[in-house]
């Protein structure tokens, strides 16, 4: 199985392939909104979790998620980087190597955080430039990459399962009526419906084609991988702009054959494919709505947590 699908449905026959269209929108939407709403860390990888589970399930693979962390893992990193300069922890021990900075919150607002009556460190692991003035690895660096890191890596696998899982007219049908209460107040909600299709229709189209044109450049000696960061501007020049003709010239050539089959933008629609409520997206509606609640009981301090979880506690 291909390992970098973006945005194309695959053929198969699976629990996901099986559940309606409406549910897996918008429990996509859902699940994003979740990865943002969650305090800890801990939390935040139980909902991983699930979504790396359902991953595996939909496109019957074990080993094609894992190549999905190459981005959010080069994201990560970056933003550690910079979190090491911004983010100022503090130390309370006998370290003589790392200066002692007081957890008092006002020479350092990120010396301490109080959640839930506890008050958590932001300990320093490693401070090789002058302690506290320069560059430090303190724990809420470590815990805010990772949790961007799982939230990043979670909307992927997200969107991929719905990609992969739901035929494009499955998914311009699910879109369309989910919109449909926009009717009301004159929104021409089946014009919204059909340029979000065919957005989603031309993204493999256009990454074929730059792979097209890619191998066809660099049959003519063109490099891409190589040289310096010049020579690599002017090779991606040369397949930019291709790419954009190849756009505009199947854009018009759609144009063209919509009109030729009479396509008319505000007709009234009827609908060949009846949607139903099957027992698969029962269960998948209980579990969708118990990782709400377990979201939501997280984040209400009256309900006890291990310290060990509010340790875990993090802010983006």
């Amino acid at each position: 199985m291909n390992r970098t699908i973006i945005g194309k449905y695959v053929n198969l026959n699976t629990f996901f392939h099986k559940l309606d269209p409406r549910l897996k929108f918008l429990g996509n939407i859902l699940f994003v909104v979740l990865f943002f709403m969650t305090d800890h860390f801990i939390t935040l990888s139980v909902l991983i979790l699930v979504v790396v589970a359902s991953y595996m399930v939909a496109t019957k693979s074990l080993k094609s998620w894992f190549f999905k962390l190459k981005m959010p893992f080069w994201i990560s990193v970056c933003l550690l980087l910079v979190n090491m300069l911004t983010i100022k922890g503090a130390y309370q021990g006998a370290n003589v190597d790392i200066p002692y900075i007081p957890i008092t919150g006002k020479e350092n607002i990120d010396a301490y955080v109080i959640h839930r009556g506890v008050t958590i460190v932001n300990d320093i692991y490693w401070a090789p430039f002058g302690g506290n003035k320069v560059f430090q690895l303190t724990k809420f660096s470590l815990i805010r990459t990772a949790s961007i890191f799982l939230r990043i890596y979670g909307v992927i696998l997200t969107t991929t399962i719905l990609t992969i899982s739901t035929k494009p007219i499955l998914l311009t049908r699910a879109i369309s009526d989910i919109l449909y209460p926009l009717k009301l107040i004159k929104i021409p909600t089946e014009i919204i419906t059909m340029i979000i299709s065919i957005a989603l229709r031309f993204i493999p189209t256009l990454l074929d084609e730059a792979n097209r044109i890619m191998k066809a450049q660099a049959s003519r000696g063109v490099d891409f991988k190589y040289g310096k960061l010049r020579d690599k501007t002017k090779a991606f020049l040369v397949l930019i702009i291709p790419l954009f003709v190849a756009s505009f010239s199947k854009a018009n050539d759609l144009s063209d054959a919509m009109t030729s089959r009479g396509y008319e933008p505000y007709a009234k629609r009827s609908q060949y494919r009846q949607l139903y409520i099957k027992w698969q997206d029962i269960l998948t509606i209980f579990v969708i709505l118990l990782c709400t609640a377990f979201v939501i009981v997280c984040k209400i301090d009256s309900i006890a947590l291990p310290n060990w979880w509010i340790q875990t506690f993090q802010r983006v």
